[in-house]
């Protein structure tokens, strides 16, 4: 009998905290950070990082577009897959005129060719500041 009552409190416990973790998920933001501070000890960490866009270049293929952000403190390529620049688009926001804009952006960090990467994964994370 003892051991049942321990196994009840147990459950208890675990659902009230599966419970907890549930509705507090959606309300954890990525942390805000400097470029400088980007490692590769971060990589599928999902920051969120404010600079100037100094620089856009579309992939060969056309499947990508990478800006050059710079903060202050460093350069990162902002990585935006096609289908993602197409629902940035269709809200009338060309990629090209996020040029020597201001924006704010989070995304995952990644390393392509030994360089850190962030790739915006959903148009509503890009902010025009």
């Amino acid at each position: 009998m003892e051991d049942e009552k321990i196994f009840k409190i147990v459950i208890f416990i675990a659902l009230v905290g599966l419970i907890g973790m549930i509705i507090s998920a959606g309300s954890i933001t990525p942390r805000e950070i400097k470029i400088k501070e980007i490692n590769r000890g971060m990589i599928d960490e999902k920051v969120t990082v404010t600079g100037l866009v100094e620089e856009i270049k579309n992939s060969r293929t056309g499947k990508a577009s990478f800006i050059t952000l710079n903060d202050g403190t460093g350069k990162i390529t902002i990585v935006i897959f096609q289908s993602v620049k197409n629902e940035i688009e269709r809200s009338n926001l060309p990629i090209e005129m996020l040029k020597y804009r201001k924006i704010k952006i989070t995304g995952k960090i990644t390393e392509y060719k030994g360089s850190m990467e962030i790739i915006l994964e959903e148009p509503q994370n890009l902010k025009i500041l």
